[in-house]
């Protein structure tokens, strides 16, 4: 088992290696990009949901098509993929880069390798569960699918994608204040009382 968990160690750690290699041009942006989504002052969460909606009403405002806004999309992250590795030395300070923001960068990228991985195993489950309960597979995957395209149906297209866009962004920030715990406790402790409360009238 210990040996197992060593490899494991040993992979993460050459995975979360290969990815600080190939992201190095985008660290100081990536460190900037992260004290936003953290909130690291009071005024960043007003600032990230201002930007996200002036962008989404320039979107509502141009109305592109399907193949335009994809290839205006795909352009951007061209772009700055071209521009970005070379303009971040010179606007940050490549002599600027300490210990602890690489501490943070290194962080920052085993995080996004067990998110990947997390993606991953949650795919594999999926298969597996295809595999052992297709019955159940398949009830679990056309009702979860039919609840969207409802959801889908019912929400204008842009303001779903406006308000899925706007909670990923809040996602990270909400998470380091401790937001969610404290809510999901709250909904949990509620869940609980009901229970027993319908436990008691059964009784």
């Amino acid at each position: 088992m210990a040996e197992g968990d060593n490899k494991s160690a040993n992979l993460l750690a050459q995975e979360t290696a290969q990815l600080e290699e190939q992201l190095q041009g985008w660290g100081e942006v990536i460190l900037a990009g992260d004290r936003v989504l953290r909130w690291e002052k009071p005024w960043f969460p007003g600032a990230l949901m201002g930007a996200t909606t002036v962008l989404f009403l320039l979107i509502y405002y141009l109305d592109p098509s399907v193949l335009t806004g994809l290839s205006c999309t795909v352009m951007l992250l061209c772009l700055a993929d071209y521009l970005v590795p070379t303009l971040a030395p010179r606007v940050f300070g490549s002599n600027k880069w300490t210990t602890e923001q690489q501490q943070r960068f290194h962080e920052i990228c085993g995080n996004l390798v067990k998110t990947q991985r997390r993606i991953v195993g949650w795919w594999k489950r999926l298969c597996a569960l295809k595999e052992e309960k297709p019955k159940m597979y398949f009830a679990s995957v056309i009702s979860s699918l039919l609840a969207v395209a409802w959801i889908g149906q019912q929400v204008h297209n842009l303001f779903l994608t406006y308000l899925i866009v706007s909670f990923l962004l809040l996602l990270p920030g909400l998470n380091q204040h401790g937001i969610i715990t404290k809510y999901a406790g709250m909904a949990k402790r509620e869940i609980n009382k009901l229970l027993k409360q319908k436990e008691k009238k059964n009784e």
